[in-house]
């Protein structure tokens, strides 16, 4: 995540943040820019990018100020994404993913939503980043993305999280602190958050988009297995008698031995748990050079790279391990369990390789896309 400055008072800012806790200004995050601006009241509820930083930030239309107005689900207290006010829509890039919500009635599922929506945001934040294909249902039902957070009826059956054709659907209990956490203890896993969710969920969606039956399906064949393979037995095989014993020499999770998918939805997870963890810390300036090792290379790192911009995964893989090393120890010097509770082992590498490399290949042609349809228009 990017370091957001309120441009009124110089105050730092969470992503989540709709009002400065400093100077009281409103905050919108704008999807286009990728930035969480300060605002002006303009009129009729809508918004202006606060004056002293409105030429800066493309505030203006010829010649006159930009007006935004918030999504409609910022009056639920769960979005604070702005769209230009000349647009017919009501809900924000993020938030017109949505096809199913909780019934808001209910104060616990207003709540558990909340949460469930501060993580999908940071998740599409992130997609922006990687200048992934995204779009909702409702442009296209083929091949767009949706969500759907459900809650458990006593007499229904059991909400299951999982993808199918673009619709990911959430259990509402995932955003339960305790029940999360009796979950991962009861299926023997060591890390278990709701944006962990969305980025292994999402994973299964960009599989279909960008892998398969293109040109980098043979090449996910020999890292990741062959997907052709039986899913429903597979999963049924690791239930029944586990991950085998040395999964951990090629694996990133246990679940990721179940099945290619799986395995290639985990490391997935895994990939974007890297990138936006290097952008904060890009961001802050961060460096980690512990003296006691500062013969060993991998053990010290000064992260000055925006790592959607480094074509080279192994380059962030040096600077990501000895991070890594630096969040474990602050934890356990407060007494909590390893922030990042995982070795990543050789093969892991060539994997997480791998997902860059389709990442990037798309963002080249997206790109180039972009700028073919521009001349195009041009022409005409």
């Amino acid at each position: 995540m990017k370091l957001f400055k309120c441009t009124n008072c110089g105050q730092l800012l969470y992503f989540e943040n709709s009002v400065c806790e400093c100077c009281k200004h409103s905050l919108g995050f704008i999807a286009g820019d990728l930035n969480l601006a300060t605002l002006d009241n303009a009129n009729s509820g809508f918004y202006t990018l606060n004056a002293a930083k409105a030429p800066l930030l493309g505030g203006f239309l010829g010649g006159k100020k930009k007006e935004f107005k918030y999504c409609k689900n910022h009056g639920f207290d769960v979005c604070n994404w702005l769209i230009p006010a000349d647009e017919a829509k009501d809900y924000c890039l993020a938030c017109e993913l949505n096809h199913i919500i909780p019934d808001l009635s209910n104060p616990e599922h207003q709540r558990q939503w909340r949460q469930v929506e501060f993580a999908k945001h940071r998740l599409v934040y992130s997609l922006l980043q990687l200048k992934l294909p995204l779009v909702s249902k409702i442009q296209d039902v083929e091949k767009g993305l949706s969500f759907d957070f459900l809650t458990e009826d006593p007499a229904a059956q059991t909400v299951l999280t999982g993808h199918e054709n673009g619709l990911i659907t959430l259990n509402l209990n995932e955003a339960e602190d305790d029940k999360r956490e009796l979950s991962r203890k009861q299926m023997n896993e060591a890390y278990r958050t709701l944006l962990g969710h969305f980025r292994h969920e999402i994973g299964h969606y960009y599989w279909d988009r960008l892998v398969a039956e293109g040109p980098f399906i043979e090449g996910f064949r020999q890292l990741f297995g062959d997907e052709r393979e039986d899913y429903s037995l597979a999963l049924q095989r690791n239930y029944n008698e586990g991950a085998p014993a040395d999964w951990n020499l090629n694996f990133i999770s246990a679940y990721a031995s179940s099945h290619p998918w799986e395995d290639w939805a985990e490391t997935w997870a895994h990939y974007m748990h890297i990138m936006d963890t290097l952008e904060t810390a890009n961001a802050f300036g961060m460096q980690v050079a512990p003296r006691i090792a500062s013969k060993n290379n991998n053990a010290k790192a000064v992260i000055d790279t925006d790592p959607y911009q480094h074509q080279n995964f192994k380059d962030l893989l040096d600077l990501w391990l000895p991070l890594t090393y630096a969040m474990n120890s602050m934890n356990r010097s407060m007494g909590n369990h390893d922030l990042y509770p995982f070795v990543i082992q050789p093969k892991v590498v060539e994997k997480l390789s791998f997902i860059h490399q389709v990442c990037f290949a798309s963002k080249v042609n997206r790109s180039k896309s972009h700028a073919a349809n521009k001349t195009e228009k041009a022409a005409v």
